[in-house]
C-alpha cells in the first residue's frame, strides 16, 4: 500500500469521524464538525481546500427568508388550511390523500417543516374514521421528505443542481426524473400500507391506552384563529416565484443571457442564480403588499430550522468538496476501477449504497447529496443515472432519528406508529424502503429516456 492510499484512507476516516461528530450533535453541530474536518485537512494534511458551496447555501438562505416572510403573513397557515380541507372532504383515502399533501407542499415551500402543521389533522382524520393512524403518519412522514428532493427550492434540489451543472444536467431534467419516479413510488408505497398492521379494535397497545383512559377523543373541529387577510395574497406570491423557477429550469430561453461561450453560443444565467434572485424578489414582494414587520421574520418557525442547515450544509459540504478535490485521482482511480472492473449494475449499486449510508448518518440529504455525488461524478457515472439513484438519499430514514420521525409518533397517541425496539424496526422504515426501492427502479429507467 503506497502513501498516496494511506492518506487518502486517514483522510476518509476524518471525514467520517467528522460527519459521526456531526449526528451526534445533530442540526448546526453537523456543519461545526464538517468545519473541524476541514480545518484537520488543511492544517494536517497540508490539503488545499475545495470549493465552498456558495451557491446551495445562498440559495437556502433566499428561499428560507422569503418562506419566513410568507409564514410571517400567514401564507403557510393558508397552505396547511387547503390541505386540511382535502384531506377531511374524502376521509377513508386518508392512507392516499395524506401523503399526497405531505408531498406538494413540501414541493411548493421547499421545506419539510410544513409538515408538522399537517400531523393534527392527519392523526385526527384516520382516528375519527378508526384507520390505524400509522398506516397514513408513516407514508406521510416519507412523503414530506421525499418532497424535498422534487422540490425546485429545496436545499438538496440546490446542491444536485450545482453539482451537475458542469455535466449539462439542469433542474429541468431533474425533475422530469424526480417528479414520476416519486410519485409512482410513493402510490405503491401508500397501496401497501393501507392494509399494513393490526386494525385498532384488534390492536392490544390501543386497546389498552383505551381501557387506561389515555386517549382522549380528538376534536371534530380545529380551533384556529381566523388567518389574516394577507394569507392567500402572501402564498400566491410565494408559488408564483416557484413557478417562474420551474419554468426557467424547463425552459432555458427564457434564462437571460449573460454573454457567450467559447464557441460562440449565448451563455445563459445559472438556475442557481436565477433561484436566489427570484427568491428575493418574492420576499420584497410580500413585505411589500402584505405589509410584514421585518422583526417579525426571524421568529417563523422556518427561519431557524433553515438557518440551521445552511450552515449545516456548508460545514460538511466544504469537507466533502475538500476531500474530493484532493483525493479525485485516486478516487477515480480506485473506484473507477470497481465500476469498469463490473457491471454497470454492480457501480450503479455501490453509488446508491453508499449515498444511502450517507444519509443515514447525516439524516440529511443534502449532505449526503454533496457528500457523494461528487464520487459519482469523479467515477464515471452518467449525471442522468445518478438522478435516477437520487431516491437513494431517502436512507435518511433508516435510522429513526429525524425530527419529522420523532413528532409523527409523538402524535400518534394511539400507539400504533413506533419508534421501534430494535433501532430498524420503527414504522417508518417499510414505507421509506419501498420508495426507495421502486423510485430508483422507476428512476433508472426514466435516466435512459432523459439524458
Amino acid at each position: 500500500m503506497n502513501d498516496s492510499v494511506v492518506i487518502l484512507i486517514l483522510q476518509l476516516l476524518v471525514v467520517i469521524l467528522a460527519i459521526f461528530m456531526g449526528t451526534r450533535t445533530s442540526g448546526i453541530g453537523l456543519g461545526v464538525w464538517g468545519l473541524v474536518g476541514v480545518a484537520v485537512l488543511l492544517f494536517g494534511f497540508q490539503t488545499a481546500p475545495g470549493n465552498a458551496p456558495i451557491d446551495a447555501v445562498f440559495i437556502v438562505l433566499t428561499v428560507v427568508t422569503a418562506a419566513s416572510v410568507m409564514q410571517a403573513a400567514g401564507g403557510i397557515d393558508w397552505m396547511v388550511s387547503i390541505a386540511a380541507k382535502v384531506i377531511r372532504q374524502r376521509p377513508k383515502s386518508v392512507v392516499f390523500l395524506a401523503p399526497a399533501m405531505s408531498f406538494l407542499f413540501t414541493v411548493g415551500a421547499g421545506t419539510g417543516n410544513i409538515f408538522y402543521p399537517l400531523l393534527p389533522v392527519i392523526y385526527d382524520v384516520s382516528y375519527q374514521q378508526r384507520i390505524r393512524p400509522e398506516r397514513s403518519l408513516s407514508v406521510s412522514a416519507v412523503a414530506s421528505q421525499v418532497g424535498i428532493l422534487c422540490s425546485p427550492v429545496s436545499a438538496a434540489t440546490a446542491s444536485m443542481v450545482v453539482l451537475l451543472a458542469p455535466s449539462g444536467f439542469d433542474l429541468g431534467k431533474l425533475l422530469l426524473i424526480m417528479w414520476p419516479a416519486s410519485i409512482v413510488a410513493l402510490f405503491v408505497a401508500s397501496l401497501v400500507m393501507v392494509r399494513w398492521g393490526k386494525n385498532l379494535e384488534d390492536d392490544p397497545e390501543f386497546q389498552r391506552r383505551l381501557a387506561a383512559h389515555a386517549i382522549k377523543p380528538p376534536e371534530s373541529k380545529e380551533d384556529r384563529a381566523p388567518l389574516p387577510r394577507t394569507a392567500v395574497l402572501s402564498a400566491s406570491l410565494f408559488l408564483t416565484g416557484v413557478g417562474i423557477i420551474v419554468l426557467t429550469g424547463l425552459f432555458e430561453g427564457l434564462r437571460p443571457i449573460i454573454g457567450t461561450d467559447a464557441d460562440g453560443n449565448p451563455e445563459r444565467v445559472s438556475v442557481a442564480i436565477v433561484i436566489e434572485v427570484v427568491m428575493g424578489v418574492i420576499a420584497a414582494a410580500i413585505f411589500l403588499t402584505c405589509k410584514v414587520k421585518a422583526a417579525d421574520v426571524p421568529k417563523q418557525s422556518t427561519f431557524p430550522a433553515g438557518m440551521v442547515g445552511a450552515f449545516a450544509l456548508f460545514g460538511i459540504a466544504w469537507l466533502a468538496n475538500t476531500f474530493v478535490a484532493n483525493n479525485n485521482n485516486l478516487i477515480v482511480e480506485g473506484l473507477g476501477a470497481v465500476v469498469s472492473g463490473s457491471s454497470a449494475f454492480l457501480g450503479a449499486l455501490l453509488f446508491a449504497l453508499a449515498l444511502a449510508a450517507v444519509a443515514m448518518l447525516t439524516t440529511s440529504q443534502s449532505s449526503a447529496t454533496n457528500a457523494i455525488v461528487p464520487i459519482g461524478l469523479a467515477i464515471g457515472l452518467p449525471a442522468s443515472l445518478i438522478v435516477g439513484l437520487w431516491p437513494a438519499a431517502m436512507g435518511i430514514y433508516i435510522l429513526p432519528a429525524n425530527g419529522s420521525q420523532v413528532a409523527t409518533v409523538a402524535f400518534d397517541q394511539t400507539g400504533s406508529t413506533k419508534m421501534g425496539k430494535f433501532v430498524f424496526d420503527h414504522s417508518f422504515q417499510i414505507p421509506n424502503l419501498i420508495y426507495m426501492v421502486v423510485a430508483i427502479i422507476v428512476g433508472v429507467v426514466l435516466s435512459f429516456a432523459i439524458a
